[in-house]
């Protein structure tokens, strides 16, 4: 099936190959296939999406998203664009501060997702400010400047080239706006680590097969983020983007972090 195992003392840079590889969970798979699977997993989930959310983090993922959307700097007719903004937690926020007058664009390459997302805004009455367009995170479709803030929330981890994504973002965001990413980052403590490791690998897959008959998607999960880059690396990814003032808070002893960042 065009995967490639490799072996436990192996990294993927070790292994030589003409096509480049990638990690799907603790996977290794061929880059063009990971787009493909990570689709799957959305479309499986996107139904239960939000409940499971509410049900991993007991509801604390609201409050991480509230402190994402204080940090934008938004004013009334302002716009911003959620890469993988999927069911729209952080767009129907950012909404309430750019207004009327402003613009939030939902950005997600799953159609499914975007299908969640949409209904949620029609019951909450945000489509006079909030619109939603399927695309690529790597190949954002908009001109460059066109935001005065972007922000990825859950996602990122699910891209295939954190880089590109990245340099995208900043890309269409205006000189002097913010890149925020919130993402489920590595625990700074090692022996909450370990509980969280637990929690992790046991409870949520346990618990995402029952609320979405999926186990396998909330096994890709934890899987991701183990693989996903620590705070300090994923700054310098930012960086080397082209973002400045990069800085990052951890949240609930690291779980998550957002990160920051400022357009030149």
């Amino acid at each position: 099936e065009g995967r490639v195992k490799v072996p436990a003392n192996k990294s993927i840079e070790d292994f030589p190959m003409t096509e480049k590889m990638t990690h799907f969970g603790n996977q290794t798979i061929p880059e063009h296939e990971k787009e493909k699977k990570v689709r799957e997993v959305f479309d499986s989930v996107a139904s239960r999406y939000d409940l499971m959310n509410d049900l991993m983090s007991l509801g604390v993922h609201r409050i991480w998203k509230r402190f994402v959307a204080s940090e934008t700097g938004l004013r009334p007719g302002q716009s911003a664009i959620d890469v993988a903004g999927g069911t729209a937690d952080i767009s129907i926020l950012m909404a309430d501060r750019v207004g009327e007058a402003g613009n939030v664009v939902v950005y997600d390459i799953n159609h499914e997702m975007l299908k969640v997302g949409h209904e949620k805004c029609i019951d909450k009455g945000y489509l006079k400010n909030i619109r939603f367009v399927q695309g690529n995170g790597e190949e954002i479709a908009f001109e460059d400047n066109s935001f005065h803030c972007a922000t990825v929330g859950f996602g990122i981890r699910n891209v295939t080239h954190l880089d590109r994504a990245f340099s995208e973002m900043t890309r269409v965001v205006k000189p002097g706006g913010k890149v925020i990413c919130l993402e489920f980052s590595h625990p700074t403590n090692k022996l909450f680590k370990k509980l969280y490791d637990l929690y992790s690998f046991s409870f949520i897959p346990n618990v995402g097969e029952m609320i979405t008959g999926n186990r396998s998607a909330y096994e890709y999960l934890p899987e991701s983020i183990r693989k996903f880059p620590p705070q300090e690396e994923l700054k310098r990814i930012m960086e080397d983007a082209g973002l400045w003032r990069v800085k990052y808070h951890n949240l609930f002893n690291g779980i998550a972090a957002v990160h920051i960042g400022v357009k030149v």
